[in-house]
């Protein structure tokens, strides 16, 4: 009797030091410590901006705080690295794109990942195609005009980024690559401080997401140019698709960055789970749909599969366009 009452004693003692596992198996957060949202680019960046609208409104739903940790640099590689070696515990979210985990595995030698093991989707936020902007006060109206000016001038125009490999920069090659122009890059550690130099002139144009491009545009601080999507957007009818400009080479051309959120490889799938189920909630309300749909984005709704899926097919794809341009980076 003695006996069995020591071995109930000693299980009673372990089990009260391990308070947090039983909710911790059910998807639920101990208050009192803050989920870390990686974002792999610079603030004021689309990532960054979405990651900060949702986690305003996830973290009172979790019982914690959202913090953001703005970890940029190389195209989005740095902080996602960072976060592959973060402990599966559900304290460490990812805003991840398609630069990120699409896009890098086959531009960079070595990204101290793998896009598709190193973590386990948890949301496909949306999708949205890319916008080519100028300055106001810039003589090009027209992508002919670009293409044009491009030709003419000693290097091509110059075009920003948010990095060396992505979205921003991969389009760019692109365009140059199907109209056999050839522009100057100029890459930025993020979409922020690119479009505020393309604001003040001195870059000539760069491509950026609606998310971070729409405002500057409704400002009149930009020209929108093209779009890349292979329809107009609803929200900016009068700016054409690159395809539209009349010239054969580009009548397929199509280019849709995306946004996810992704949890460190191994993290209890109970808890993927309920982090996919809270943010859907979240991005399905009106507030929301209408903020994305402002930005020009258009919502997706996948299962964790599907989005699995989605990703490997735009590994894929990315893969086929940097060697078809034979785009490298040291």
């Amino acid at each position: 009797m003695q006996r069995r009452t020591l071995i109930r004693t000693a299980i009673a003692s372990l089990a009260a030091g391990l308070p947090a596992l039983p909710a911790f198996a059910q998807g639920q957060w101990p208050t009192g410590k803050a989920i870390t949202y990686l974002v792999p680019f610079p603030a004021g960046g689309t990532t960054d901006v979405l990651g900060r609208l949702i986690g305003q409104k996830l973290g009172p739903v979790l019982g914690t705080s959202i913090v953001i940790d703005n970890k940029g640099g190389a195209g989005g590689s740095v902080g996602s690295e960072i976060a592959s070696r973060a402990a599966p515990d559900g304290y460490t979210m990812l805003g991840g794109t398609i630069s990120s985990h699409a896009i890098n595995v086959s531009l960079y030698p070595k990204i101290g990942y793998d896009p598709l093991k190193s973590f386990a989707p948890v949301t496909l936020i949306g999708t949205n195609p890319v916008v080519l902007v100028v300055n106001q006060a810039s003589p090009y109206k027209t992508l002919k005009d670009v293409l044009e000016a491009s030709k003419t001038k000693s290097g091509g125009l110059s075009s920003a980024s948010a990095g060396t490999g992505t979205s921003q920069h991969l389009t760019l090659e692109l365009l140059s690559y199907k109209s056999g122009v050839k522009f100057t890059h100029v890459p930025y550690k993020g979409s922020g401080p690119a479009i505020q130099d393309v604001i003040g002139g001195q870059v000539d144009m760069m491509f950026d997401t609606t998310v971070v491009a729409g405002p500057h545009i409704q400002s009149g601080k930009l020209r929108a140019i093209a779009v890349s999507s292979s329809k107009r957007l609803a929200s900016m009818p009068d700016v054409p698709t690159v395809a539209e400009s009349g010239l054969p080479a580009l009548k397929d051309f199509e280019v849709l960055s995306w946004q996810a959120i992704f949890v460190p490889a191994g993290t209890p799938a109970p808890v993927v789970e309920r982090l996919h189920t809270e943010i859907r909630k979240i991005l399905a309300q009106p507030e929301m749909q209408d903020k994305l749909k402002g930005f020009g984005m258009q919502p997706a709704d996948m299962t964790t599969a599907q989005i699995a899926a989605f990703q490997k097919a735009e590994v894929e794809k990315w893969a086929q366009v940097i060697k078809a341009a034979n785009i490298k980076v040291e």
